[in-house]
């Protein structure tokens, strides 16, 4: 049983998996992440201080579920990321669609120049000269 102390309020939880909160704090922040959800979507174009200061939620969570894309904003939003690889600005996740591509294709051509040489098939055992013993 892995026990730890909640980051939000301090008390001792059941830590399964995730961030460390405890059930009460993960479901205020969950409740949180509505608010901010219909906030953004009934006000488009908003930026993100405004948002913090408005439904009470620290910028950096609001970042935070922008990255994790949860949260996605419209084309004309003040609010935007920036691609962690090449720095275009992007609505939500880490990596504009140009980066993951590119990543992608990487990763299989990792993935396809490891592959071992195809196998020749065994010859017959009565090919081999040595002697068998029955």
């Amino acid at each position: 049983m892995n026990v730890r102390n909640c980051r939000s309020c301090g008390r001792l939880f059941n830590y399964v998996a995730g961030a460390p909160l405890c059930p009460v704090c993960r479901d205020k922040l969950e409740e949180k992440f509505q608010i901010v959800k219909e906030y953004i979507r009934d006000n488009p174009g908003v930026g993100m201080q405004q948002v913090s200061e408005e439904c009470d939620v620290e910028m950096s969570v609001i970042q935070q579920w922008l990255r994790e894309e949860r949260l996605e904003v419209t084309e004309n939003s003040a609010i935007y990321l920036n691609c962690e690889s090449c720095g275009q600005p992007i609505r939500s996740g880490r990596f504009c669609d140009k980066c993951k591509t590119g990543m992608m294709n990487g990763f299989r051509q990792a993935m396809g120049g490891n592959n071992p040489a195809p196998a020749q098939p065994a010859k017959p055992d009565r090919d081999n000269p040595r002697m068998r013993f029955l």
